[in-house]
């Protein structure tokens, strides 16, 4: 499987090969409802193997590799956004692979573990309120950015659209591959609105009759990584495309949590956000009760030791 980067990126790809881990990763059949659901097939993508451990790696490599591209990001300036903290790690992990600062507005119910690979990595965390929502954390970016416009370069994930990019032209068409095409629906959510935005406009040109649905999690504890866009008050990430998006599936944490059990009884070890995917994929498949459905495990439950997940 051959899925290439933007061919701009490509100088920085032979200067920094490590970068070329990243992506490609195998889509394997998940076999949790086959005896109930026999006319249902469900497959993931295992995000967990890129080497900073989650699909963040994608859309984090083609936003750096653009800024420093063109000229967006210089030499010097530290790299700032806010992450719940798969895209933090990400941030560090390549952020210091390009010897690059870089600085993580993160809030304050994210992991422990994460938080830990971000600082290995060398970056540093400015942790808000969670009680606020995640939304404050992109606020204290905005407010950090704006403060010291030469320090800073606010790469902005929910608005910049190398981070959509990285999944239609890498993501989608890996499933592309994989899937011979045939694919009826993609099961996924929205945290910056990247990888369903991504998702959506390549899968729907090569065939529109592919249904989109996105996961919408409870406002409070919440999923992390995922918003649930209920409330008004809630920040609509500029690069989302809801146009893509067929129907928004309702998925509590506890729904989340539970997957995330009976995917580890299965032999697949995940996340929050990677339960709520199917757990999404489960409700619409008893539904119609025959598909081929793709969908992400995004990264790994080890991630989520210290959270009340594997209690």
């Amino acid at each position: 499987m051959t899925v290439p980067w933007d061919p701009r990126l490509e100088s920085w790809l032979t200067r920094y090969p490590a970068l070329r881990a990243i992506g490609q990763t195998p889509l394997v059949p998940v076999p949790l409802f086959r005896d109930e659901l026999p006319e249902v097939e469900v497959f993931a993508k295992m995000e967990s193997l890129n080497p900073g451990g989650s699909l963040k790696d994608r859309p984090v490599l083609r936003m750096l590799l653009g800024a420093l591209d063109d000229g967006r990001l210089r030499r010097g300036q530290t790299v700032l956004d806010s992450s719940s903290g798969n895209a933090g790690i990400a941030y560090a992990m390549i952020g210091r692979l390009l010897g690059l600062p870089v600085e993580i507005v993160i809030p304050d119910n994210a992991s422990a573990e994460r938080k830990k690979r971000m600082r290995a990595h060398g970056a540093r965390l400015i942790v808000t309120d969670a009680l606020l929502g995640y939304d404050e954390a992109l606020r204290e970016v905005g407010r950090r950015a704006k403060s010291d416009p030469e320090k800073y370069f606010h790469c902005d994930q929910y608005s910049n659209d190398d981070n959509w990019r990285a999944h239609y032209e890498t993501t989608a068409e890996e499933i592309l591959e994989q899937t011979g095409g045939r694919l009826t629906h993609v099961v996924a959510g929205v945290g910056t609105g990247g990888t369903i935005t991504g998702l959506g406009r390549r899968l729907k040109e090569h065939d529109a009759r592919i249904r989109i649905i996105s996961v919408l999690p409870e406002a409070f504890p919440g999923v992390e990584g995922l918003k649930p866009l209920g409330r008004p008050e809630d920040i609509v990430p500029a690069i989302l495309d809801q146009s893509v998006i067929d129907e928004f599936v309702p998925v509590s944490v506890d729904d989340s949590y539970t997957m995330c059990r009976r995917l580890a009884e299965s032999g697949f070890f995940v996340g929050q956000s990677s339960g709520a995917y199917l757990a999404g994929v489960e409700k619409i498949a008893r539904r119609e009760r025959q598909g081929r459905f793709v969908t992400l495990f995004n990264d790994l439950g080890e991630r989520y030791f210290s959270t009340r997940l594997w209690d």
